[in-house]
């Protein structure tokens, strides 16, 4: 029997610095190739209608910095907690709306810093059987962007770095190890984030940062199939 193909909408927008046109055409090939009917927009507006959304198996923005209006953080905080996957990488997910707090705590972290700026050496540490997003993967080496976010404590994280590398005001403190890539829950809802992408070429450098990011986009776009139909209980979840 043919299945019908999986829908996503991919979003892109905010700063051009990190080139989300590329990021989601990118994206938007990776997952017509796993079998996803894709739309990209370069507009908010596609987040107008609660009931699209609804219908969608999966959401990827690549949206860094910008407003969101909140009846559109409603629809799509709504949609996700129905069982509509989110993913998405670098400033695209965890740097996109700074005024908005439940677009942060759905999302699971938010972007505060960058010590060193583009072109810091750092290591990015596999967790090895944390989930099978991560089977088969090695620790491996960037030159990018080392991301330092405020995160969610219930995410599960996949990957870590260790913070610091390059000196700033953190270095009075004790090393940390920040994760660079996570899952998490919203509802009956799955996330995905993966820090690295400050530019579109860092997937073609890094074929392990590619890996991460598709395989974890795919894992989310798999919730919606396995999500209970109707509302989430509202003893459980609230009102969202």
């Amino acid at each position: 029997m043919h299945l019908p193909a999986k829908k996503a909408l991919i979003l892109w927008g905010g700063w051009a610095g990190h080139e989300p046109e590329l990021v989601a055409a990118r994206i938007a090939g990776l997952l017509a190739q796993n079998g996803y009917e894709t739309t990209v927009s370069g507009t908010l507006d596609a987040l107008a209608d609660a009931d699209a959304l609804q219908r969608l198996d999966l959401i990827v923005p690549c949206w860094t910095m910008g407003e969101l209006a909140p009846a559109l953080s409603q629809n799509i905080c709504r949609a996700v907690a129905r069982g509509v996957g989110l993913g998405g990488c670098h400033g695209g997910l965890c740097d996109s709306f700074r005024l908005d707090s439940q677009w942060q705590f759905m999302t699971g972290g938010q972007w505060v810093s960058h010590p060193g700026n583009d072109g810091t050496r750092y290591t990015v540490n596999i967790r090895h059987g944390s989930s099978p997003i991560v089977q088969g993967l090695a620790d491996f080496d960037v030159v990018s962007e080392q991301y330092y976010l405020h995160v969610d404590p219930a995410v599960e994280v996949l990957a870590t770095t260790r913070f610091p590398v390059a000196p700033g005001c953190h270095t009075a403190n004790r090393p940390v190890d920040m994760p660079v890539a996570w899952t998490k829950f919203w509802g009956f809802g799955r996330v995905f984030y993966l820090s690295l992408g400050h530019h579109d070429d860092v997937f073609d450098l890094y074929p392990a940062a590619q890996t991460l990011l598709l395989r974890g986009l795919l894992w989310a776009g798999e919730g919606r199939a396995c999500a209970p139909s109707g509302e989430p209980d509202a003893a459980r979840f609230g009102d969202i």
